[in-house]
């Protein structure tokens, strides 16, 4: 049975640990998807559609990977591609810190109160990593710092066009 992977989150800006995340997550799984999700508790320097744009150009070379965005509950999205694909289903999640972990945690027993049938794959960063988050890289592209270590050219280019406005 074909093994399904979904990495959701709002990535927004996508970054070089969230690549990390994605080319380790493909050893493990037949196909994953790019979930782009709506997080009612953050707001978004750039739009759904923007993300979806800049996700697909960067991993345009990655045959087995589908960029999307949903606004359904991960795991309803989760159930759903089960029926349509007839297919294992995991969630993969990136984990920083100990505070990334007791999140993420209780988000999976949640999830799996939800549907037993879909299980976490927690992804531990790479210590070089750890430091890194898309709120950070806001931050320093809107004082116009050096983001050319922490993402990939065409967001660091979106970034900068954002903040020039």
């Amino acid at each position: 049975m074909k093994r399904i992977a979904i990495y959701p989150g709002t990535f927004d800006p996508i970054t070089n640990g969230h690549l990390d995340v994605i080319e380790r997550a493909l050893k493990l799984v037949d196909e994953l998807h790019i979930l782009i999700s709506t997080n009612v508790r953050k707001s978004s320097l750039f739009t759904v559609d923007e993300r979806l744009l800049m996700l697909k150009e960067v991993l345009k070379d990655k045959p087995n990977v589908r960029v999307e965005s949903t606004s359904l509950l991960t795991v309803n999205y989760c159930e759903n591609l089960r029926e349509k694909e007839d297919a294992h289903i995991f969630l993969i999640r990136g984990i920083r810190n100990t505070t990334d972990f007791n999140f993420e945690y209780n988000l999976a027993i949640f999830n799996r109160d939800i549907n037993p049938e879909i299980e976490t794959i927690f992804l531990p960063c790479k210590t070089e990593l750890s430091g890194l988050s898309s709120s950070n890289v806001k931050e320093l592209a809107a004082f116009n710092g050096d983001v050319s270590k922490f993402v990939p050219t065409i967001v660091q280019e979106a970034l900068f066009k954002k903040y020039q406005k």
